[in-house]
């Protein structure tokens, strides 16, 4: 049995109570683990295409005001 299988099977045991705990922690776990590998490609130049492409995009008037 995979650890993903294990984990499904555990997380199926949890009492409604303990799986409205997991679930946020798992989000706040989640989130930042987004953030952090946000920040390590935003640090090695893997956005920069991203941001040079918008920025241009702004600069041609092709954005709107949200």
């Amino acid at each position: 049995m995979s650890q993903i299988e294990m984990l499904e099977q555990t997380v199926k045991q949890l009492s409604p109570g303990e799986l409205a705990a997991f679930r946020s922690w798992f989000i706040e776990f989640d989130n930042a683990e987004w953030d952090r590998r946000t920040e390590a490609d935003s640090e090695t130049g893997k956005l920069d295409r991203l941001v040079k492409s918008a920025l241009e995009e702004h600069k041609a008037g092709e954005t709107k005001r949200i």
